[in-house]
């Protein structure tokens, strides 16, 4: 049961670092060193809570939104920055999700594809509904959909890492949302096709 309980943790907390990869990981590291629902020391993912490790995060979080900002938030999401904050998201959370599985077991390795796969799937569910929703809204309150991005996956993180039982919810949300947009998407050419 401790098992399934440390893989579910280590799911969840994968699936919130592919909504956005940086503070899901701060948050984890911080709970992680005060011992607080993980807790990586005594394993082979006790950098995860090192504080030279999580000053890089904390590096690549303001070089990320440096970015975002000077290229413009939707262009730099779809493009090199968007894939490149695809690779970190699905080796984070395959480190995590690793790390989550190894504070209780010695057999983790289940934790680098289950946490992966869970990364891909928040940053494309994640992906996809901020696309439609941003061809919506003005400018200025596009703007403020990151920040709204970062709650969800700090929130989502928080909830994993303290009651992993939720992450089956968590996970079970995002991948309504890939479906619900791809389903919209084919109903949207579907309706073009009828006009015809």
């Amino acid at each position: 049961m401790d098992y399934l309980l440390d893989l579910l943790q280590g799911a969840g907390l994968a699936a919130a670092i592919g909504i956005r990869p940086f503070l899901p990981v701060l948050l984890a590291g911080a709970l992680a060193t005060a011992d607080v629902g993980l807790d990586f020391d005594g394993t082979d993912f006790s950098f995860l809570e090192t504080w030279p490790f999580l000053l890089a995060v904390l590096v690549l979080v303001l070089l990320a939104d440096f970015a975002g900002r000077r290229m413009g938030r939707a262009r730099a999401e779809s493009g090199p920055l968007g894939m490149a904050l695809l690779a970190l998201a699905v080796v984070l959370g395959a480190l995590m999700a690793a790390g989550s599985i190894a504070d209780h077991s010695s057999d983790w390795w289940p934790g680098l594809p289950v946490g992966a796969a869970c990364a891909a799937l928040g940053f494309f569910a994640v992906r996809s509904l901020f696309i439609r929703v941003r061809r919506r809204l003005d400018p200025e309150a596009a703007g403020a959909l990151p920040v709204y991005a970062e709650g969800a996956a700090v929130g989502a993180a928080g909830l994993s890492i303290l009651f992993p039982p939720l992450a089956v919810l968590i996970i079970g949300g995002l991948a309504w949302l890939l479906i619900g947009g791809r389903r919209r998407a084919g109903e949207k050419y579907a309706g073009l096709r009828i006009l015809r």
